[in-house]
């Protein structure tokens, strides 16, 4: 008997939707909001196999272990992260002279011209060969270009950002692909999706990296982890299409990168994932994120056309090369500026491998976080951290010069400044006692008395009695005539113990915390009313300093701690604790900085930019004009007026430190020595955190002796996963490798203080050693009050 047609037919259509899914491509609809109207298609074109496009060479088969692991949004490979080198030739040319029109005359312009150049220099490796080159290059952007750029800005943001990102690009893509085995017949690289509505009307077009063709799986290689808006907005329209031929609502959308997203980037995508989650109804994760941390490093000559910067550099007239000084010197100098900039940035960065670009460090966070051991001749390694921008294109960070060279600028300060003359004085009684007169003309100078000045009134500010802690301290202070008064006292600012480790040839700034501190005092300037604490007894003047220590104080600490205003005091104090080390070293063997220590010639670092003509009594007039008028008051609701200022000083004479053993440093910054090594030639960032790390060096030689900087990879075997080496952790019981003999260089003993030994006094040492003629100490605080006529007459 023969079996009817419509049931021969459901059986064919049953075999053929097994076939299908086994391939994976089981179609599935969607709700209607997901479904693509009639008419709707999509069209891919381009492309070619990515392991035949990346690694020259083809696979028969695609593995199992091909793609991003799947379970989590986020991703990350265990085990220590990566580096990869990357050609970047002209960097070594930056500082070559603007040309002049003769220069580019005899350079030409066409394309046969450079690559004639090109040619020389390959076959002579003459800087002057180079020069030509470039300046050919200059000069066809100068004829082909609407409006060309200054040859000063065209350099390093075109130029060199052009060859870096087709170089990193490359490299990148190429890592990834063998990375994550996408390799097979099923990988196609550089594909490209248009989306076509019922009107025949293009709706989106997206170019992908990668494109698995048998799970319709889509990639993008991101070595700088951020997203682009527009390829964002087209990746939101791909997902959710489906027609006839090609169906995408079963796609997952993997970003590869090879440093943390930013910001922007992380929430959106996360967004959009829950999004698609809920619209698709699974559990999976349609967009994930396949974090692969790899530091790029590019690599270039040193030529007599090498740029340098005038940092952290003893020696007069050198400088220092690295990536902080590149990004820093090409921020921009004001928000406007640096929106510009950044803007320029992205469009130049067409294969996203130059990382966030100038505008995704936030400078105002900038501060010293390593120093190595000076090297006679060659300067020092240094390494400073700050914070990354959530998203640098709408809000990018902004001057990376000026913060820079206001930590390079403390650190000779403090080197050259003899430890007694350390500190600023801000009080009434004592108009010519400000500051030393040569420290009064720098920038780590000013920046200590501003902060100063800013303490006082958050003191002030802090006993607001509408407000905690303020409420909370007047009402537990003694009362006169049912008013809060208190005896007066000094308020000063000092370094508390610094956390460093000390190895490596260097020292890691880990935590460099400040101190507030309050003690009793007089003063005799008049004030606008009546002393109240005339008629305290010397127990309640003993009870409202202890009152003042419990409440008032911690709150102010916090701020100098915290607050951003202060973070120009909190970096120039870390550029002090590194200047510290440096006189360590430098007297167990000298060094480059030995004619610049306790020298007290400030002349090379003077106040710059728009401080340039600050004047230290200035401030002194704005703190006498709030003292003596009262500039912060309270109404006493029982009758009654409180007036509040403070007044105080900041002494940095001493620098005391404790070193934080191997085992704890090991198990709190086990990454930390590498992701230094590293800044010091690319910018990279701490795991799993929102910092930047980036240094530089004074040292001549850039390549550091690596090999060739864009080798082709060894593919893994299809059939194996890639192999993650796991590092032996060093664990408490094991010796540590850089611990010396107490008492030799590089040390962790005998004096885990420093050079300053801590006496366990909160006296400004520096300061009142400079004052031991006075009759009182730097600072003050005080309270007084004037009694108002009030109902009962008195």
């Amino acid at each position: 008997m023969s079996t009817p047609i419509s049931i021969r037919l459901r059986r064919r259509l049953a075999s053929c939707l097994a076939v299908v899914a086994s391939a994976g491509m089981l179609l599935v609809g969607l709700p209607a909001t997901a479904s693509a109207a009639p008419g709707d298609y999509a069209k891919i074109t381009s492309g070619g196999r990515c392991d035949k496009m990346h690694l020259k060479k083809t696979f028969p088969r695609t593995p199992d272990n091909s793609g991003a692991p799947t379970g989590q949004h986020h991703w990350t490979r265990s085990g220590p992260d990566e580096e990869y080198y990357y050609n970047n030739e002209f960097k070594g040319f930056e500082n070559v002279p603007v040309p002049t029109q003769a220069d580019l005359n005899a350079a030409g312009s066409s394309r046969a011209d450079i690559d004639k150049w090109d040619a020389e220099y390959a076959r002579s490796k003459d800087p002057e060969d180079m020069k030509r080159a470039i300046y050919a290059r200059y000069h066809r952007h100068k004829k082909e270009s609407a409006s060309p750029k200054p040859f000063r800005s065209w350099v390093p943001r075109y130029l060199i950002n052009n060859q870096a990102n087709g170089a990193k690009g490359g490299v990148f893509e190429r890592k990834t692909v063998q990375d994550f085995n996408l390799v097979g017949p099923d990988w196609l690289c550089e594909v490209t999706i248009e989306i076509y509505d019922k009107d025949g009307k293009k709706i989106a077009s997206r170019r992908y990296d990668a494109y698995n063709q048998r799970t319709g799986d889509l990639g993008e290689f991101k070595s700088n982890g951020k997203r682009k808006i527009d390829q964002f907005r087209n990746d939101k329209i791909i997902l959710r299409h489906k027609d006839a031929k090609y169906d995408f609502t079963k796609s997952k959308f993997t970003m590869f990168t090879g440093e943390k997203p930013n910001g922007v980037t992380s929430r959106e995508y996360a967004a959009e994932n829950k999004a698609l989650r809920a619209e698709r109804g699974t559990g999976n994760n349609p967009i994930r994120i396949a974090e692969r941390r790899a530091t790029a490093k590019g690599l270039w000559p040193q030529t007599k056309y090498t740029k340098t910067y005038p940092l952290f550099n003893p020696l007069p007239n050198t400088g220092t090369q690295g990536p902080l000084n590149s990004l820093a010197y090409q921020s921009g100098k004001n928000p406007a500026q640096a929106r510009q900039i950044q803007a320029e940035h992205n469009r130049i960065d067409t294969r996203s491998a130059l990382g966030r670009g100038p505008g995704g460090v936030d400078f105002s966070t900038l501060e010293l976080q390593y120093v190595g051991n000076p090297v006679k001749g060659k300067g020092m390694d240094y390494s400073m951290k700050a914070d990354f921008m959530p998203d640098e294109d709408t809000e990018p960070g902004w001057g990376g010069e000026a913060k820079l060279t206001l930590a390079s600028d403390a650190f000779f300060t403090w080197l050259a400044l003899s430890p007694d003359r350390m500190w600023v004085n801000l009080n009434p009684d004592q108009p010519n006692t400000i500051m030393d007169k040569a420290f009064g003309e720098t920038d780590a100078g000013r920046i200590l008395l501003e902060a100063d000045m800013e303490m006082k009134r958050d003191w002030s500010r802090a006993l607001d009695p509408k407000k905690s802690p303020g409420r909370e301290f007047m009402a537990a202070a003694p009362k006169v005539d049912g008013v809060p008064c208190w005896g007066p006292g000094r308020n000063w600012i000092v370094p508390d113990r610094a956390k460093v480790r000390e190895q490596d040839g260097g020292i890691y700034i880990l935590d460099a915390p400040l101190k507030v501190n309050h003690a009793p005092m007089d003063f005799t300037t008049p004030v606008p009313g009546e002393r109240c604490d005339k008629k305290l007894t010397q127990a309640e003047k003993e009870y409202s300093v202890r009152l003042m220590k419990q409440l008032i104080m911690p709150a102010v600490q916090e701020k100098i701690n915290k607050d951003p205003k202060y973070q120009d005091l909190r970096s120039v104090y870390r550029s002090r604790v590194a200047a510290e080390w440096i006189r360590q070293q430098d007297a167990r063997k000298a060094t480059d900085f030995r004619s610049i220590i306790n020298s007290n010639k400030l002349d090379r670092w003077p106040l710059r930019g728009e401080n340039k003509g600050w004047d230290k009594r200035t401030v002194w007039e704005q703190m006498r004009k709030s003292f003596t008028e009262g500039e912060y008051t309270y109404e006493w609701p029982s009758g009654g007026t409180i007036y509040t200022f403070t007044v105080g000083g900041v002494d940095f004479s001493k620098s005391p430190k404790r070193n934080m053993s191997g085992a704890e440093f090991q198990t709190r910054h086990r990454e930390l020595p590498r992701t230094t090594k590293d800044s010091v030639r690319a910018e990279t960032s701490a795991r799993d955190s929102d910092t930047a790390l980036l240094g530089g060096n004074g040292s001549a030689r850039t390549d550091g002796g690596k090999p060739d900087p864009t080798p082709t990879p060894t593919p893994t075997d299809p059939g194996k996963p890639d192999p993650t080496p796991t590092p032996t952790p060093t664990g408490p019981g094991t010796p540590d490798p850089t611990a010396t003999v107490p008492g030799k260089p590089g040390g962790n003993a005998p004096d885990p203080d420093g050079d300053l030994a801590d006496t366990g006094s909160d006296a400004p040492i520096g300061l009142i050693s400079a004052l031991a003629a006075l009759a009182v100490a730097a600072g003050g605080a005080l309270v007084w009050w004037r009694r108002r006529r009030v109902n009962t007459g008195s």
